[in-house]
């Protein structure tokens, strides 16, 4: 393992200290990290991706880290990256979505697989260990809204959302959708 991807495993478990998964089980954070990494891993993303991958909601979700912080720690381009990813958290929750989806076409090559890695994450999540205040119905958008924004993302990358199409006719099928 590259000292990049090293050292960005060791800040986002830093920055993501002490906080859960929205399921029911209550999975360290974490666990998620290391999901969407080993992802962009194994479907072919070079050091820099694969460190925006344990990056890539530390700017969204922690305290006091800031777009300079990561640029500072790891340069432009894993910055870069991470910042694609990134939702502008001063807009509202529905705006932050719909954003999504309309900037999805134009993400890097590395952006879209840190992307597919999340989504194909978070979807398995609502399978393993669905949020305590999620209905049925509300598992059932969350998958479509995400498929929609992976289906926007720039082409490519057969073996990652062949991984995706699997774990999102796994949760459909696990969620009675």
């Amino acid at each position: 393992m590259s000292d990049i991807i090293t050292r960005a495993e060791e800040f986002a478990r830093n920055a993501h200290s002490g906080q859960t998964r929205k399921g029911a089980a209550m999975e360290p954070y974490v666990v998620h990290l290391e999901e969407v990494a080993s992802f962009v891993r194994r479907h072919g993303g070079d050091s820099a991706a694969i460190a925006a991958a344990w990056l890539h909601d530390t700017v969204e979700d922690c305290d006091g880290v800031e777009p300079a912080d990561i640029h500072h720690a790891f340069g432009a381009d894993i910055a870069g990256v991470v910042a694609e990813v990134t939702d502008d958290k001063s807009l509202p929750k529905a705006r932050r979505k719909e954003l999504q989806i309309v900037t999805a076409p134009r993400k890097s090559g590395r952006a879209a697989l840190v992307k597919l890695g999340d989504k194909t994450s978070n979807i398995r999540s609502v399978n393993r260990s669905r949020p305590v205040d999620w209905d049925f119905e509300r598992c059932r958008t969350y998958v479509d809204w995400a498929e929609a924004v992976v289906a926007a993302l720039p082409g490519g990358f057969c073996t990652a959302r062949a991984e995706l199409a699997v774990a999102i006719a796994e949760t459909r099928r696990g969620i009675g959708a």
